[in-house]
């Protein structure tokens, strides 16, 4: 139950496959991708001409991009404000209420979370499979799985 806790936040979003998650899939696999792709940009801009494909060009922002995802910026909602839902109320709530997950509270669903209507329908339909299978079975049928 505790691996569970860590790793997924209270409204049952799996933070360890975040983009921003500090030990989380993405930010690891982007640092090993930046580490083998070592010095490409300077064979990217010869492979434009030496390959003709002038999707090269874009390495310079893929560079970027991957560096940043490389970073990991977030320790996960169970330790700080959520980076990715800035508007986000779940944790505050779930701590007020003294709840792990927000379908233990009699509330649920609520509308304190703060979300949009796409994000709103995936944490009820997360919350009602973790109320229906449990939060450990949960987390092993969605730790493997993208985030995204």
């Amino acid at each position: 139950y505790e691996l569970a806790r860590e790793r997924l936040g209270a409204c049952g979003l799996h933070c360890g496959k975040c983009y921003a998650y500090t030990d989380g899939d993405i930010a690891a696999l982007s640092g090993q991708l930046a580490n083998s792709l070592g010095n490409f940009e300077v064979y990217a801009k010869r492979f434009v001409e030496m390959v003709g494909d002038p999707v090269f060009l874009k390495y310079p922002d893929f560079r970027d991009f991957l560096g940043y995802l490389a970073e990991g910026k977030c320790e996960g909602c169970r330790k700080e404000n959520c980076r990715l839902f800035k508007g986000c109320g779940v944790r505050s709530c779930s701590e007020g209420k003294n709840v792990d997950f927000c379908f233990q509270c009699e509330d649920f669903p609520c509308d304190h979370t703060g979300f949009d209507e796409h994000l709103y329908k995936r944490y009820v339909g997360i919350n009602e499979r973790m109320r229906e299978i449990g939060v450990e079975a949960y987390y092993e049928e969605v730790k493997d799985l993208p985030r995204y």
